[in-house]
């Protein structure tokens, strides 16, 4: 019995395009060789915060499963490859795993099976990378089986935009292929829009993030600019917001955290290197952001120095680590840099997160977070959850320093 779609890594991307297609009437099942996944699904608990246990459920009413073995994709209509793309120790591009999901795909592919790769990587991975991987076994993409790209645009925490009303970018190894990489996506998003190439819409999606990347580091250095000479960088970006054109408002913060913003642009730089170009703008975007956190630290030592306490064994509340409010995703988390920072130079550290799990190397987070504002000599706010009030917070510590320029008040020191 064929199958509408198998989506190979069931993750923060593969589970809710699974939701989108399951929601449209499609027969989906997910590939995951993970047995937390395949056992989390299958009792109805979702891995992912952006599909809720309730929707997961909802799913597994309309067939859905997740199953760790690759015989499922032999009766696949569509294929979607949903893989991770992070870097090596060494921070280079580590395409293992879409690499690994390639390869077992190549075994079980039959011709007329539509395969589509959505992890984000450097131009040219689908048709130098996956292409040849998928062709092992005689058959010919473009010829045998349709082959795509369509980069994710998940952005988790999001209320207002998903998979449905986000334009989709498709693409593909041939325009026949394009066309039906266009056919499966037009039956789960509102808009599909058309690249030229696979190349142009890897592109794309770098494009997407590094221009966030480079904007994010824009306003980090002009904060500390504005530190360093006493003005208050929260009110500019406030007044130059009020322009209605030319200017799209970006905030300073720890840093860049996440599996895209802090990985993405060093694809393009790598690709950049190995095609013996240098991209200026975006390398002096990755010395910014990489050193943000060691200002924020510099930031907490002094105000703790001007309060009569060297860093070495004062008590230092971290107040969020997730890497951006609403999630609880950790990863990249630029509060975690701050964390181990501030940890060698021996304070005596806390942590606190209403979202996020305990962090290995962390300890157990705080959990009366009252308690914990009152005894510690310095709080730091790091991650604006919803749930730290900011009266509570101006109220119950001793001395906060407010790197998300959330929290009003004269007494409250801000980035």
């Amino acid at each position: 019995m064929s199958i509408d779609l198998v989506v190979v890594g069931v993750g923060y991307v593969g589970l809710p395009l699974a939701e989108a297609a399951s929601a449209a009437g499609m027969s989906v099942v997910g590939y995951d060789t993970s047995p937390l996944v395949t056992a989390a699904v299958a009792g109805g608990r979702s891995h992912v915060p952006d599909v809720s246990d309730d929707r997961l459920r909802a799913m597994r009413a309309r067939g859905f499963r997740v199953t760790a073995d690759p015989e499922v994709l032999a009766n696949a209509d569509t294929i979607v490859l949903c893989l991770p793309t992070g870097l090596t120790a060494e921070g280079r591009p580590d395409l293992g795993a879409v690499r690994s999901a390639a390869e077992t795909v190549a075994e079980k592919l039959r011709p007329g099976t539509l395969v589509v790769l959505e992890s984000t990587s450097f131009p040219g991975t689908t048709d130098e990378v996956v292409r040849p991987i998928l062709e092992r076994y005689g058959l010919t993409a473009g010829e045998d089986f349709p082959l795509g790209y369509s980069p994710e645009r998940v952005d988790p925490g999001n209320p207002r935009f998903g998979l449905r009303n986000t334009p989709k970018v498709v693409s593909g190894h041939t325009p026949l292929c394009a066309k039906h990489c266009a056919a499966f996506y037009g039956r789960i998003a509102d808009t599909v829009v058309m690249a030229k190439g696979t190349r142009e819409a890897e592109m794309a999606k770098l494009l997407e993030n590094t221009f966030r990347y480079v904007n994010i580091a824009l306003i980090n250095e002009i904060a500390m600019f504005c530190h360093r000479i006493g003005i208050d960088v929260w009110d500019v970006v406030r007044c130059a917001s009020t322009k209605p054109f030319g200017f799209m408002a970006f905030l300073p913060g720890p840093g860049v955290g996440g599996h895209c913003i802090p990985v993405d642009p060093k694809y393009l730089l790598d690709k950049a290197e190995r095609e013996g170009t240098l991209l200026g703008v975006v390398h002096a975007a990755r010395q910014v952001n990489d050193r943000m956190p060691f200002h924020v630290v510099d930031r907490v030592k002094r105000l703790l120095a001007r309060h009569g306490k060297p860093v070495r064994g004062a008590k230092v509340l971290l107040l969020g680590v997730a890497y951006k409010p609403g999630v609880p995703d950790t990863r990249e988390s630029a509060a975690i840099q701050v964390a181990v920072r501030l940890r060698e130079l021996g304070a005596e550290l806390s942590y606190h997160d209403p979202m996020a799990s305990p962090v290995p190397g962390l300890g157990p987070p705080v959990d009366d977070l009252d308690e914990a504002l009152d005894t510690a000599d310095i709080a730091v706010l790091l991650v604006a959850h919803r749930a730290y009030e900011p009266g509570r917070l101006t109220a119950a510590a001793k001395l906060l320093f407010d790197v998300t320029g959330q929290v009003p008040g004269e007494e409250v020191v801000r980035l």
